[in-house]
C-alpha cells in the first residue's frame, strides 16, 4: 500500500515537472517571439523636406553636437530606443538672397571705431585710410609702429591731393619726384573750383612718413587717401531670356503714375560700371557716355542692370522708360567685379555737373572721404538731385557714404513680401525704401538677369524722380525729397523707422501730388513744416544742406486720398 502511495506521488510530481516546464517553455516562447518582432530592422519612410531658412532666426541646432548614433541590443528584452528627433551638425545653410557680391565695408567687429563709423583695431589710427596694426612687428626690438593702410578701404600707396592750380604738367610731375611719387593724373575740377592730383608712392618709403612730407609742400593744398568704391548689388544669377513678372511696377504704383509720365526730357547721371547702350531695352535711352576709368572695357551687367531699371521700355518697364541717361563708366575690374576710387568717382560727379545732368545715380558705397563730401555739397547746391544706394552690408554696419551724406536720397531694398532686405543697411539716414530684391533686369548681350541690392532699389528711386521732374521742372531737391517720402507707403512699425525711411516709394501717389500746371508742387505749400515730436533724421544736427520734414505717422501720409492706395492685403 505504501509502495503505490509513492508510486502515486512521484507519477504527480513527475507531471508537475513536465506542465511546470511546458508552461515556463510556452512563456519563454511567447517572450523570445516578442523579443525578435522588436529587433527587426525597421522601415522608416521620412519624407524629403526642403527646409526653410529664415535668416533672421538664430539655428537652433547647436554645431558642436555631432550625431548620436543608435544601438540596438540583440540580447532578450532589449528595447530600441529611437530618438524622436535626432542632432545633426548641421550643414553650412543656403540662405535665400546670400550670393552677395564681396562687401568691403562690413560690419564693425574691431574694438573701435573712428568718428566716421570705421572699424579700427586701435583707439589712435592714423589719418583717414589708416590704422594701426592690432599686433607688434615679430622681429627685435619694440615693433614697427607705422600705420598700415587699410587696402580694403583705399588704394595702398596712393594719394588723391589738392595741389595748386597754377602748376604745369611738368611742375606736377617735379612735386612729385620731390616726394618719391608718381603722378598718375590730375586736371581741374570745375565743381569744386579746384584742381587734384591722384599720386603713387614708388620709392619703397612707409606711407605714413610719405604723407607727412607731402602734406607739408607749400603746393599741397589737402590730402587724402585714395579710397575704395564698391557697387552695391550681389552677384547676379545665369542671365535668362523672355519676359518673367516685375513685381516692383506693381510695388511702386508705375503704371498708374506712367498715365501722367515717362520722365521724358529728364537726365540722369548713371555713375556706374559699363552699359550695354545697344540692349533693347535701353534703345536711344543713352544720350552721353563717359568713361572716367579711361578704359576698354565692355559692358557690365550691373551698370546694364541700372540703366534698365530706370530705363527700360521693351519687354521689361523701367521706372522712367524715356528718361535720358548718361553712362559715365566709374567701376572696372577683371574676372566680372567692379570697383573705383575717389579720384575717378570725383571725376564723374564733375562730368555730370557739367553736362546737364538733372539727376544722379550712385549705386555704390565707400567710406566717409573729404574730397567726395565736398563735391557732393557743390553738386547739390546746383540743383541737382542726388540718390544712393543704402548698402549691402547688413543690420551692423556703420553708414556707407555717399548714401549717408546729408544731401542724399538713401534708399533702402524690399523684397515681394515688402519685408527688408537681409543685407540692406540701416541708420537714421535712409529716407525712402523700394523693391531690390529678385529683379528682373537686362543683362548685356541682349541678355536679362534676376539679381538683388539696393543698387537696384536706389536706380527704381531715381526714376520715379524724373517722374517728378517732368511733371515740374522747377522742383527743388528739398521739395522733390519731401514730396517722396510724404507719399511714401508706410511698412514696418508705425512712423518712419531706420529700417524703411519713411516707406516705400509710391510712384503714382508721388506724381499725383505734383501739380504739373504750377511751379509751387504740393508738398512745398505751407502747412507742411516740420512736425515737432519727428524724430531727427541724422545724429549730428545742423550737419543737413537739405533738410526735409519727417512726415512719418499715418494722418501725415494722406496727401492722396485713400481710395489711389492700394487695396489693404
Amino acid at each position: 500500500m505504501t509502495g503505490k502511495s509513492e508510486s502515486r506521488v512521484r507519477t504527480g510530481a513527475r507531471a508537475s515537472s513536465v506542465g511546470v516546464a511546458l508552461l515556463v517553455a510556452f512563456c519563454f516562447g511567447v517572450e523570445l517571439a516578442q523579443a525578435q518582432a522588436i529587433m527587426r530592422t525597421p522601415t522608416i519612410s521620412v519624407p524629403s523636406r526642403t527646409p526653410t531658412v529664415s535668416p533672421n532666426i538664430t539655428p537652433r541646432v547647436s554645431p558642436n553636437i555631432a550625431a548620436r548614433a543608435v544601438s540596438v541590443g540583440r540580447g532578450p528584452g532589449t528595447m530600441a530606443s529611437i530618438p524622436t528627433t535626432s542632432r545633426i551638425r548641421p550643414t553650412t545653410p543656403v540662405l535665400p538672397h546670400a550670393r552677395y557680391s564681396p562687401n568691403l565695408y562690413p560690419a564693425c567687429t574691431a574694438a573701435y571705431r573712428s568718428a566716421d563709423g570705421e572699424c579700427l583695431a586701435q583707439p589712435n589710427a592714423g589719418g583717414e585710410g589708416t590704422g594701426k596694426s592690432g599686433k607688434k612687428s615679430a622681429g627685435k626690438g619694440g615693433g614697427n609702429n607705422t600705420p598700415v593702410v587699410l587696402t580694403s578701404r583705399s588704394f595702398a600707396g596712393e594719394f588723391v591731393a589738392e595741389i595748386d592750380g597754377a602748376l604745369s604738367t611738368a611742375e606736377a610731375d617735379e612735386l612729385a619726384r620731390r616726394h618719391g611719387l608718381t603722378r598718375l593724373a590730375s586736371e581741374n575740377f570745375p565743381l569744386i573750383g579746384a584742381t587734384f592730383g591722384l599720386f603713387r608712392i614708388t620709392d619703397g618709403r612707409p606711407y605714413e612718413t610719405v604723407r607727412r612730407e607731402f602734406a607739408a609742400d607749400g603746393s599741397v593744398r589737402s590730402l587724402q587717401p585714395n579710397f575704395r568704391y564698391v557697387l552695391q548689388d550681389q552677384k547676379s544669377s545665369a542671365a535668362t531670356e523672355g519676359d518673367p513678372a516685375q513685381y516692383a511696377l506693381a510695388k511702386l504704383r508705375l503704371p498708374q503714375a506712367h498715365t501722367l509720365a515717362h520722365g521724358a526730357n529728364v537726365t540722369i547721371a548713371v555713375i556706374d560700371s559699363g552699359i550695354d547702350a545697344r540692349h533693347p531695352e535701353l534703345a536711344n535711352s543713352v544720350a552721353d557716355n563717359f568713361d572716367a576709368l579711361g578704359s576698354a572695357e565692355g559692358p557690365h551687367v550691373h551698370g546694364t542692370g541700372i540703366a534698365g531699371a530706370i530705363a527700360a521700355h521693351a519687354r521689361l518697364m523701367g521706372s522712367a522708360p524715356e528718361a535720358r541717361i548718361i553712362a559715365i563708366r566709374a567701376f572696372g575690374g577683371a574676372n566680372g567685379g567692379a570697383e573705383s576710387s575717389s579720384y575717378i568717382i570725383l571725376r564723374s560727379l564733375n562730368y555730370a555737373a557739367e553736362h546737364g545732368a538733372q539727376i544722379i545715380n550712385m549705386s555704390f558705397a565707400g567710406p566717409k572721404d573729404a574730397v567726395i563730401e565736398r563735391a557732393i555739397a557743390a553738386t547739390a547746391a546746383r540743383g541737382l538731385i542726388l540718390i544712393a544706394a543704402a548698402g549691402n552690408a547688413g543690420a551692423k554696419s556703420p553708414p556707407l557714404y555717399p548714401a549717408a551724406n546729408p544731401n542724399v536720397i538713401a534708399v533702402s531694398a524690399t523684397d515681394r513680401q515688402d519685408r527688408l532686405f537681409s543685407a540692406s543697411n540701416r541708420g537714421n539716414y535712409i529716407a525712402v525704401a523700394a523693391p531690390g530684391v529678385d529683379i528682373f533686369l537686362p543683362a548685356p548681350d541682349g541678355k536679362y538677369q534676376v539679381t538683388s541690392g539696393t543698387s537696384f532699389s536706389a536706380a527704381y528711386v531715381s526714376g520715379v524722380a524724373a517722374l517728378l521732374l517732368e511733371r515740374n521742372h522747377t522742383l527743388k531737391p528739398e521739395a522733390l525729397r519731401m514730396t517722396l517720402v510724404k507719399t511714401a507707403r508706410d511698412l514696418g512699425s508705425p512712423g518712419r523707422d531706420d529700417l524703411f525711411g519713411d516707406g516705400q516709394a509710391d510712384a503714382f501717389a508721388a506724381v499725383m501730388a505734383v501739380p504739373a500746371d504750377s511751379a509751387t508742387p504740393v508738398a512745398a505749400a505751407p502747412g507742411t513744416t516740420k512736425r515737432e515730436d519727428a524724430p531727427k533724421r541724422r545724429d549730428e544736427p545742423g550737419i543737413r544742406a537739405i533738410e526735409q520734414p519727417s512726415l512719418s505717422s499715418a494722418e501725415d501720409k494722406s496727401a492722396v486720398s485713400q481710395a489711389d492706395r492700394p487695396a489693404a492685403r
